[in-house]
């Protein structure tokens, strides 16, 4: 049976979905952007600051579920400019063990919601 994971401390959804599912012990957490959960502000000042902002957010919905970045097994980044793609895994690589670091693709793509640089999902597995 799926359980519903909602957390204030990121973002709202901003459509017709929820931050994360659990189904079992495996956790499918909706792809986060750089928005400031208590303003809904987007933190884009560079793109070191809005990528953090997205893994702050990914923390918080992860957190929710009683998980961490530990549960981490595949994450999918999506960027508007490949070019940027060192700066923001840079800053993705700070969340992470590299020995026991997620599955990950990373995709360039035409646009994404409200226009960010950067957005991304991770499914986690409880244990």
């Amino acid at each position: 049976m799926k359980r519903i994971i909602k957390t204030p401390d990121a973002p709202a959804p901003i459509g017709p979905y929820n931050q994360a599912v659990m189904y079992g012990n495996t956790l499918y957490v909706s792809g986060q952007i750089g928005l400031v959960p208590a303003t809904g502000e987007l933190k884009d000042a560079s793109i070191e600051d809005e990528t953090k902002q997205v893994m702050e957010n990914l923390k918080a919905v992860l957190a929710a579920a009683d998980m961490g970045f530990d549960n981490v097994v595949k994450a999918s980044i999506f960027v508007a400019d490949m070019h940027q793609f060192s700066r923001i895994n840079a800053v993705y690589g700070g969340y992470f063990d590299p020995e026991t670091a997620p599955a990950r693709e990373t995709v360039e793509v035409a646009n994404l919601p409200k226009f960010v640089n950067v957005e991304i999902s991770v499914i986690a597995i409880g244990g």
